[in-house]
């Protein structure tokens, strides 16, 4: 059985990591494969315009397993070069793959996310969590350091302030003090929460799918580019923009005060 499980509906693909008797933990290469699987269908189908993630059960994500860590198993086995070499082709597979996905994601936040659950979190492009959602980058009360990109996606997701005080005490954070601090866009109730997200992700996919694509890219890029790069890039990706039919429908639809009929492969 697949570790995540799908559903399409209207360009929205609702991905639910279903391990609900692990809490969801991500613990092995079948997880790992599943998630850079995924991602690369999600490119390839220009039908899907959107990405929902959350978890089964009580918890989003436990992050790693700290019963294997306990017992030097799976990725925690061997000498430190293996097991360097287990992170870079395991648990950073998911951090590659998310990066690189062309549709927006959203992150359904339905409990505790722990750890490298924390991370699958801000990996996303936006998060909106439930009330009993807690976020916790606990990796220095283990004695370990954020291994699969946490360093890289939570100052970038609440400030270098915010993360470093996450990331060196290791304190949970609640649903509220996340959206005070910009980790989550907004608090729902619990059986509002995939609701809530998957409208957010059908009010995107009910835009030109090329513009979506695109401005995501865009906004992706600025974390690494200079404004002049930005620029030139935003230049030419508007020329394509320009050239589309969808572009012309979505004029053609706003002066005809109706909703676009965009492409539909």
């Amino acid at each position: 059985m697949s570790f995540l499980r799908r559903e399409l509906q209207d360009h929205v693909l609702t991905l639910t990591m279903s391990s609900p008797d692990t809490r969801n933990a991500l613990t092995g290469a079948e997880q790992f494969d599943d998630f850079v699987q995924v991602c690369a269908e999600v490119n390839d189908d220009m039908s899907i315009r959107a990405v929902v993630l959350t978890g089964e059960g009580s918890a989003f994500c436990a992050g790693g397993n700290v019963k294997d860590m306990r017992d030097r198993a799976g990725m925690f086995s061997g000498d430190p070069f293996d097991q360097a070499e287990a992170y870079r082709q395991g648990i950073q597979r998911i951090p590659r793959a998310i990066q690189s996905l062309n549709v927006p994601i959203v992150a359904a936040v339905n409990g505790p996310a722990v750890g490298a659950g924390c991370d699958l979190a801000t990996m996303c492009d936006i998060r909106i969590a439930s009330s009993k959602a807690m976020f916790a980058e606990s990796f220095v009360q283990l004695g370990l350091i954020p291994g699969d990109g946490g360093a890289w996606f939570l100052p970038r997701a609440v400030g270098f302030s915010n993360a470093s005080l996450m990331a060196l005490t290791g304190d949970p954070v609640k649903a509220e003090e996340a959206l005070r601090i910009g980790l989550v866009s907004m608090v729902v109730e619990p059986e509002e929460l995939l609701t809530k997200a998957q409208g957010i992700a059908a009010r995107i996919a009910a835009n030109p799918p090329h513009a979506v694509r695109l401005t995501k890219q865009l906004l992706r890029g600025s974390e690494t580019s200079s404004l002049n790069e930005m620029l030139d890039k935003s230049a030419a990706f508007q020329a394509v923009c320009h050239a589309e039919a969808d572009h012309h429908e979505a004029i053609a639809a706003f002066f005809e005060k109706r909703s676009g009929d965009y492409r539909k492969s």
